[in-house]
């Protein structure tokens, strides 16, 4: 889908940049389509190397989460890599968390839909890995949560030998520690007794495996 669209037209075509390329990020492109409104995610505007290497690996990963995600509800649909660089998704209509969330509260309802989508793409043997960065939860004009930007994401697939599997673990349950850790600060009377106590309050060997993931984490972010 949207095979004419080529990284030569979007600096002509383009609606608006949503995000200027700074060291490693890469441009976000608000384009349209054929009459439908597009993001495209676009290394190709950074330095040779990091966009031929490190780009080129974070387009392929996050591409393969969209693919796994495929007509899960609460995640952009995915339409296609342009040579590799780019990755095109759907525009969702909404608003970011970060720019907007001191101006409403997020209700019940949304933190149960939110749950239902983490839910739905762990059955689907996937982790986040970056729920807490609040940028990644959007708030649709349907009133809805979508969940974006999947470069961070790890399968379990990836992560099933001992003991990357207890990361992997982890990892699972930070995404759930996400929604409590957003629930605390707009319906704190929902969080459960067992929701508090897990986000309070954590064992010694869940403090070990949370190091080693955040190590991991670090030394992943710095190619990000």
């Amino acid at each position: 889908m949207f095979e004419s669209l080529r990284l030569s037209d979007l600096p002509k075509r383009h609606h608006g940049i949503l995000r200027r390329p700074s060291g490693t990020r890469p441009t976000i492109w608000l384009v349209e389509e054929a009459g439908v409104r597009l993001i495209v995610k676009d290394y190709s505007t950074g330095k040779f190397l990091y966009r031929n290497i490190i780009g080129r690996f974070l387009i392929w990963r996050e591409s393969k989460a969209y693919k796994r995600l495929r007509g899960l509800r609460g995640v952009p649909a995915f339409y296609r890599v342009i040579d590799g660089l780019a990755l095109v998704i759907e525009e969702i209509p909404g608003r970011s968390l970060n720019k907007h969330e001191k101006e409403f509260k997020l209700t019940k309802a949304f933190f149960d839909a939110l749950k239902d989508i983490v839910d739905s793409f762990h059955r689907k043997g996937l982790a986040h890995c970056d729920l807490k960065h609040i940028p990644n939860v959007l708030l649709g004009r349907d009133g809805l949560p979508y969940v974006v930007d999947w470069n961070s994401s790890i399968s379990e697939k990836e992560f099933r030998f001992f003991p990357l599997n207890l990361i992997f673990r982890r990892f699972l349950l930070d995404d759930y520690m996400a929604i409590t850790k957003l629930k605390l600060r707009h319906v704190p009377e929902t969080v459960t007794p067992e929701e508090k106590r897990r986000y309070d309050h954590r064992s010694l060997a869940e403090k070990n495996v949370r190091a080693i993931r955040d190590r991991l984490r670090e030394r992943f972010q710095k190619i990000l």
